[in-house]
């Protein structure tokens, strides 16, 4: 496609370089602020946004993208937005916001204490997020297993008994990943120890309609892999939901790879992309599995190699009901259950202590990066005579 010179340096204006601040100029999200990092390919600004283009003799762009983020850019940001229904952020508006600026090595100096906070808040929550995905291969010593070795075979064959037994035609339901998992389950676990989901739980489709005092749990809420609580910029529900209580499992049908699995702490409401799998009682009223083991299989790879190959659709892959309470599951003796609900609680623990310092470490770092905005700027000679509230960004 040929494009006119003219129209090829208008675009050019658009393109946007390392160092650029780009601000979200409408919409839910209008004032979100980001730093462009280097790029490995031209880029050019959506109309949704608003490009800056620091002053490198004035000002450092990791700072002025610091001090947007802060709660003195954010405050001024939001004042400048215009509209009530639909938010917006004109450049007229931005033009005037008022930004301390110190000499460039003190600027430089306050970006490296925080990006320091910044890097120690980051190492805290990986290594929480660590201790909760590193629980698979604790559940697997503990049971006694091991996951089937890779077969990358493209070509196998599926008896016609089996297709017919299953009610499958399609062959991803016959993966070898999936068949030799649950051969090495029942080879460990013999009859009603290695039973199907459905013959230790129900699923319970208590339906209702979400209302803003609901304690609400949508997909966003939910962490891959750890099944810890999220907090979510997206919207809570509306309309239909699902109600759970303490001690549920709750299990994302939709895009299952993405292995979000919940043991409900308490009760409420969620998306009705979950299952809500509530584990059998006996006599007395107690659990016949514990719900912290059935929440810490199904997020592991004994579940996570049977439901990858059993996902139907492009566009939004899910798990049928059928599928869902097929799914083969190892019922080992109360203490086995116990040791790794025990080592699930323990872990759970120490990772929200970790989330807990890192929050409380990066909201100091940030109070204190705030508080030396507010030191005196010095005041260059030549604008002594005039006003100097603070600097202009254009």
């Amino acid at each position: 496609m040929l494009v006119h010179k003219s129209k090829l340096e208008s675009a050019a204006e658009s393109f946007i370089e390392e160092g650029d601040i780009l601000i979200t100029r409408t919409g839910a999200k209008a004032g979100a602020t980001a730093r462009v990092p280097r790029l490995d390919r031209t880029y050019c600004v959506s109309s949704h946004s608003l490009r800056l283009i620091p002053n490198k003799t004035k000002v450092d762009s990791q700072y002025l993208e610091a001090f947007l983020l802060s709660i003195w850019g954010k405050t001024q940001l939001e004042h400048s937005m215009t509209g009530a229904a639909q938010r917006q952020l004109q450049i007229a508006g931005i033009g005037p916001l008022l930004v301390p600026v110190p000499p460039l090595d003190v600027q430089v100096h306050l970006v490296d204490i925080l990006e320091a906070a910044r890097i120690v808040y980051r190492q805290k929550l990986q290594e929480a997020d660590a201790l909760l995905a590193g629980l698979d291969g604790f559940v697997l010593d503990a049971l006694g297993l091991t996951l089937p070795p890779p077969d990358t075979r493209t070509v196998y064959a599926v008896s016609a008994h089996d297709a017919q037994k299953a009610k499958k035609l399609y062959p991803d339901f016959f993966h070898p990943e999936r068949v030799n998992t649950i051969r090495k389950i029942e080879d460990r676990f013999k009859d009603r120890q290695a039973p199907r989901l459905v013959s230790i739980a129900d699923f319970v489709r208590d339906q209702c309609i979400v209302s803003p005092e609901d304690n609400y749990r949508g997909l966003a809420n939910i962490q891959s892999n750890t099944g810890e609580r999220m907090e979510s910029t997206d919207d809570d529900g509306k309309g239909n939901c699902f109600k759970y209580i303490e001690g549920d499992v709750l299990f994302a049908r939709l895009r299952p790879y993405l292995n979000k699995v919940y043991r409900a702490e308490s009760d409420g409401v969620c998306s009705t992309e979950f299952h809500v799998i509530r584990v059998h009682k006996d006599k007395t009223g107690r659990s016949r599995l514990i719900p912290d083991y059935v929440a810490a299989v199904l997020r592991s790879n004994l579940v996570l190699s049977q439901t990858r190959h059993m996902m139907t659709g492009n566009t939004h892959p899910r798990l049928t009901n059928e599928d869902v309470v097929n799914l083969i599951i190892p019922n080992p003796d109360r203490t086995i259950q116990q040791r790794i609900a025990d080592e699930v609680a323990h872990r759970r623990v120490k990772a929200r202590q970790l989330r807990s310092d890192a929050e409380l470490l990066w909201r100091e770092a940030k109070h204190r990066f705030e508080e030396e905005l507010l030191r005196p700027v010095p005041v260059p000679e030549e604008s002594k005579t005039g006003h100097n509230k603070g600097r202009k960004m254009t």
